[in-house]
């Protein structure tokens, strides 16, 4: 029973991470569109500045006074770290093969892009290597896992069972009585019949 279920549940875990590579890359295409736009937003933000002789951090003390423009500050603080974030996991992601982006999970964290890129994806057959390595991968992780989490809820409800109790009083069974023989024994002496 654990092996069957070890085993679906590893073809699963192999069937889902198979399609890692596939969706790494179509990530990889909207986190760039994400960049380019980030990018308009940030130069148009600096040009602004610049023409008014400030740098971005003077410009950005500037919008204080009112509600709107504390707002308008925090907003854009907001978007130059993501786009500082987007852009360092964009070229960290280009620059690696298909093998290594399965180690980096954490690049493909951005919720807006993620979101997007899931809505659309498309499932792919693994063709590529790194595809085969994937699905070879979530087969054993998957696998494992199900294998050692079953066998602790098994081994939980062995423990449970009702069985006899260890350690009790031991009770002594009588042997069975033969229909002609009374309870009490008849001594007999060597040699003497009694009648």
């Amino acid at each position: 029973m654990i092996r069957a279920l070890a085993l679906i549940g590893g073809l699963a875990g192999g069937a889902a991470l198979s399609q890692y590579p596939e969706f790494s890359q179509q990530y990889l295409q909207r986190l760039a569109g994400q960049v380019d736009a980030l990018n308009i937003v940030v130069a148009d933000f600096e040009n602004s500045a610049m023409r008014a002789g400030l740098t971005r951090s003077q410009a950005l003390d500037e919008l204080t006074g009112t509600p709107f423009l504390q707002d308008r500050q925090a907003d854009m603080r907001r978007t130059f770290r993501r786009h500082a974030v987007l852009t360092d996991n964009l070229a960290t992601l280009r620059s690696a093969s298909p093998l290594a982006r399965m180690t980096m999970p954490q690049r493909l964290g951005d919720p807006a892009t993620f979101a997007a890129t899931w809505s659309d994806f498309t499932p792919a057959v693994p063709l590529s290597v790194a595809g085969v390595a994937a699905t070879g991968a979530g087969f054993v992780l998957s696998w494992a896992a199900l294998r050692i989490a079953l066998a602790l809820v098994m081994g939980t409800l062995r423990g449970r069972s009702p069985g006899p109790k260890r350690g009790g009083p031991a009770l002594r069974q009588e042997p069975a009585l033969h229909p002609h023989q009374t309870t009490r024994a008849t001594p007999r002496l060597s040699g003497v019949r009694r009648g």
